[in-house]
């Protein structure tokens, strides 16, 4: 089993689970047309929904990923990993000063 949930789904006979086979056609299609087609169909679906649902959308589906994340990790998750950015920042606005001189 994987990650103590369900077992890896295999056909009859086949020697491919169905993530093996996805994975495969994925990266054929990489290789034929290249990685950017996938960028060009991101935007493409991402346009369509914002169609289809309004920019409202977005703000509903980002505010459940943020509530979910605070339930998973905490309140203070968000405290942490915004006082490591701004760590990054400093350090990097430092390392460019310095590098003026």
């Amino acid at each position: 089993m994987r990650n103590g949930s369900r077992p890896a789904s295999r056909k009859k006979g086949g020697d491919m689970t169905v993530r093996e086979a996805g994975k495969k056609g994925g990266d054929a299609v990489r290789n034929k047309y290249g990685a950017t087609f996938y960028e060009e169909i991101g935007r493409k679906g991402g346009v369509v929904t914002k169609e289809r649902h309004g920019a409202e959308f977005y703000e509903e589906i980002g505010q459940k990923g943020g509530n979910a994340v605070k339930d998973k990790y905490g309140p203070g998750f968000y405290e942490e990993i915004g006082h490591k950015g701004g760590q990054k920042v400093k350090r990097l606005i430092e390392e460019a000063k310095r590098s003026e001189r």
